[in-house]
């Protein structure tokens, strides 16, 4: 099992360190980081069933190293599981913010790691061990790119920073939101307590055209979903991806899955309803 690349162009240096950094606001205290032949992915997979939210994070890594070597457990089993601290891991990379290249190998020290040498002074390198768990075979089903769900509406997001915004002024007012949509591209976000009732309105938002198809629901009709505003608020910390489609997929009063697209990467991250 082997893993060593290198980035040499500084723009595409400078852009992985921003998505490792995106990554490590966005998630909790660990992760899974998986490497194939073609693609890098950042994972949480949390029991959405039972409370918990899931993240999947993929990365082409044709479009940031310019080399890429990588052998898997078997030759049919070619990938590397490791379970890993995003925020170590964006500690690491932060150093590099003067470099002209990214060096990162897995090794073995005194537990696995993934080393990043960097340039501190003219001629002295420091490296930085972070460390990892190697995952076993038998637990990778759990970290599979997830299915999209069986949605009741799918509509375009508002502008992130926008949406952001609001959150954040909801969240000094209750710990909780409702996000409602329809397929005539309307999104509310309220908040009802005891001494407030606030509500912000998006409208010409659009829809998907996959929302359109085989569809049986009233286009005015909205399905809504009750969420925790700090998962939501998680999730807009990905608004530095600068997404070129931003979208949300809702399953009345159960789910919401949040969809950001660019040209190199994609984040879906699964929020489960509270009562």
């Amino acid at each position: 099992m082997k893993f060593r690349g290198k980035i040499i162009d500084v723009a595409c240096l400078n852009h992985f360190t921003r998505k490792s950094h995106i990554c490590s606001k966005t998630l909790t205290k660990t992760c899974v980081l998986r490497l194939t032949p073609d693609n890098l992915f950042f994972i949480l997979s949390e029991k959405v069933a039972n409370g918990g939210v899931s993240m999947w994070c993929e990365l082409a890594q044709a479009n940031f190293f310019d080399e890429y070597q990588m052998e898997g457990v078997t030759q049919e089993d070619n990938e590397i599981c490791l379970e890993v601290a995003p925020e170590n891991l964006a500690r690491a990379l932060k150093t590099l913010q003067n470099a002209k290249a990214l060096k990162v190998k897995l090794t073995k020290k005194h537990c696995p790691c993934l080393t990043i040498p960097t340039l501190s002074t003219v001629s002295r390198v420091v490296m930085h061990d972070v460390p990892v768990d190697v995952i076993p075979r038998k637990l990778w089903h759990e970290f599979k790119e997830p299915h999209m769900p069986n949605f009741d509406v799918s509509i375009y997001l508002p502008p992130l920073k926008t949406l952001k915004n609001v959150v954040d002024r909801m969240k000094n007012l209750s710990n909780f939101l409702v996000l409602e949509a329809n397929m005539s591209g309307e999104m509310n976000l309220k908040i009802e307590t005891d001494l407030v009732s606030v509500t912000t309105h998006f409208k010409d938002l659009g829809n998907p055209p996959w929302g359109e198809d085989g569809s049986q629901r009233d286009s005015d009709a909205m399905a809504q979903a009750r969420l925790d505003v700090r998962r939501l608020q998680q999730f807009l910390m990905g608004q530095q991806v600068n997404p070129t489609k931003a979208l949300c997929n809702l399953v009345h009063q159960r789910l919401v899955h949040l969809i950001l697209l660019h040209e190199d990467v994609s984040l879906q991250y699964f929020i489960p309803t509270v009562a």
